[in-house]
């Protein structure tokens, strides 16, 4: 039986310190893109030799160094998570450009914050949020669901191409009820608001966001604030919608009023709803996904931008309920 044929490419890096930057520390670079395409790759000073019997994988990595090295030169960092990225993208389209991943999109939401995606997904929930009426972004939690659609809705308001940025939240998670939490309502919802006033810090100083907050041009309130209110010419943005009923969940999405765009983020997989009721975010997706100005979303532990562990537990996670369910 006759093997399959091995082809060779060599590829020569002028510059020798980036040519280490793009191989990796110890070579990591070069190992993720061996496992993920099955290349055969050697070093030998600043040049690589790839080889492989499937032409494909092979041209796939070639441009996928070509391109980061360009990219490199041009002052873009590399991770690891930028390689995966860079070579799923690679793989679904073959003649595609880098650069329209990692240089696309880079904005400032304000004086203290300059925010770019970091992955594809990002760069895709980005657009839609640009393009599409309302947005939902799914997905596990450090994916940036959240992050990113505070500041997109803070840029378009420091911009005055929104009058009102409108951020919420069910009030209820890991099985606590307000009826059980001391204080007014407003102290009570507090701890569950936590995470938008957090966000809001990160990209607003102090003074200015207490200045909106203020005169109204932000607010953040808990969803059972939003029934019977029509908001106009804002930016409305459900966090944690997995713990909403169908029911709430369809009173949210009808807040909408004229010039107004929505944004929804959820992990279908933390639902702190009792074990009979089905989940908003779910019951949404289902009878919504069809409409053309409706976009969702979707993001996994890849996309992952907190530190390196959580995207390890979160897979951990997910193996451990794959097995118990196979075991039902």
């Amino acid at each position: 039986m006759t093997s399959p044929s091995i082809m060779e490419k060599e590829l020569e890096f002028q510059d020798s310190y980036l040519a280490r930057e793009l191989f990796g520390p110890q070579e990591d670079t070069l190992e993720l893109v061996r496992n993920k395409l099955g290349v055969d790759i050697q070093t030998r000073g600043s040049q690589l030799v790839l080889s492989s019997s499937d032409g494909e994988s092979l041209n796939i990595a070639c441009t996928f160094f070509m391109q980061v090295y360009e990219l490199l030169r041009q002052g873009h960092t590399l991770q690891d998570r930028d390689v995966n990225h860079a070579l799923k993208f690679l793989r679904e389209n073959p003649s595609g450009d880098l650069k329209s991943i990692f240089q696309d999109n880079v904005f400032a939401v304000s004086s203290k914050k300059t925010i770019t995606p970091k992955s594809l997904n990002q760069r895709e929930y980005l657009a839609a949020i640009r393009e599409k009426e309302l947005v939902f972004g799914i997905g596990p939690a450090g994916t940036g669901k959240t992050y990113l659609a505070v500041a997109m809705a803070v840029m378009q308001l420091t911009r005055k191409r929104i009058k009102k940025l409108v951020l919420t939240r069910p009030a209820l998670e890991a099985g606590e009820k307000l009826g059980f939490l001391p204080g007014d309502i407003l102290e009570k919802v507090n701890p569950y608001l936590r995470p938008l006033y957090d966000a809001l810090q990160d990209m607003l100083e102090p003074k200015k966001l207490q200045e909106m907050q203020e005169s109204g041009l932000i607010e953040v309130a808990p969803l059972a604030f939003m029934r019977g209110r029509t908001l106009n010419n804002a930016c409305i943005i459900l966090d944690e919608a997995q713990n909403t009923t169908p029911e709430q969940m369809k009173m949210f999405l009808t807040r909408m009023g004229h010039d107004s765009h929505a944004v929804v983020t959820g992990d279908i997989t933390q639902i702190d709803l009792p074990a009979n009721q089905k989940s908003g975010l779910i019951h949404a997706r289902e009878i919504l996904s069809g409409l053309n100005e409706v976009s969702f979303v979707h993001f996994g532990r890849e996309d992952v931008i907190r530190h390196e562990l959580v995207a390890k537990i979160i897979q951990a996670y997910d193996e451990h309920n794959q097995r118990n369910t196979s075991r039902d």
